[in-house]
């Protein structure tokens, strides 16, 4: 897996650079200083994953995923930032970052999200997961008269699934929301990974989803999933 790190700061840079060579099945093939650096070297070196900063000077690592992921959509990128934030994190995500983790991450977990990443799962870190799930299982504000909460699109009948999805992909979409793989799924339902990957495919182009995270963020909104209470 080839990788390039972007971080403005020198010592932590070649830290992680360091760090990432003594991973196994990684080769940093580049480290930029900044955003504008980032997306210039994504263009030369074609790299499978950008590692990045998100505060760094010239061009923010948001922008620069956002351009990374619109100029380079075969790169993905995995922020690395010190901030866990709703306004570092959700921003990052919405620029179409497929992984997050705080800078306290180790190495194996820096691996195992940069191999998320590219089996085409989220790489987030597990404090990451549990934000995310704080911030959508929040009580939803209260509705004007008439309007059930939880339908920001359309309201709709009892019974009834949003977007058009079937009885399946809202299954397939709750055990996604739980974090399971693809091959968890179909071992669960008794099918093929293909089929699995279909129904997946099709809640998709349904929802708007672009990645597995956005796609859970839908099912919280939508309420085909509830949080747990510990």
């Amino acid at each position: 897996m080839r990788v390039i790190v972007a971080d403005d700061q020198t010592v932590v840079r070649e830290g992680i650079v360091m760090l990432l060579g003594l991973l196994p099945g990684i080769e940093v093939v580049g480290a930029a200083a900044d955003g504008e650096e980032a997306v210039r070297l994504v263009a030369e070196k074609e790299p499978d994953v950008a590692l990045m900063d998100l505060r760094m000077p010239r061009c923010d690592g948001v922008e620069a995923t956002r351009r990374i992921r619109s100029e380079h959509p075969e790169t993905q990128v995995v922020v690395l930032t010190t901030f866990d934030d709703d306004d570092s994190l959700f921003p990052a995500l919405q620029a179409g970052a497929r992984g997050y983790l705080t800078k306290d991450a180790g190495g194996d977990e820096i691996l195992q999200a940069i191999a998320n990443v590219m089996a085409g799962h989220a790489g987030l870190s597990p404090k990451v997961q549990r934000r995310i799930l704080e911030r959508f299982s929040a009580p939803p504000p209260e509705a004007p008269e008439g309007v059930t909460p939880g339908e920001p699109r359309q309201r709709r009948r009892a019974g009834e699934l949003p977007d058009g999805l079937t009885a399946r992909e809202a299954e397939v979409l709750a055990l996604v929301a739980e974090g399971l793989s693809n091959a968890e799924i179909a071992a669960k339902l008794y099918v093929s990974q293909a089929t699995v990957k279909t129904h997946i495919n099709n809640l998709f182009a349904k929802t708007g989803a672009r990645d597995r995270a956005q796609a859970v963020r839908y099912a919280f909104e939508h309420g085909l999933v509830q949080p747990r209470h510990r």
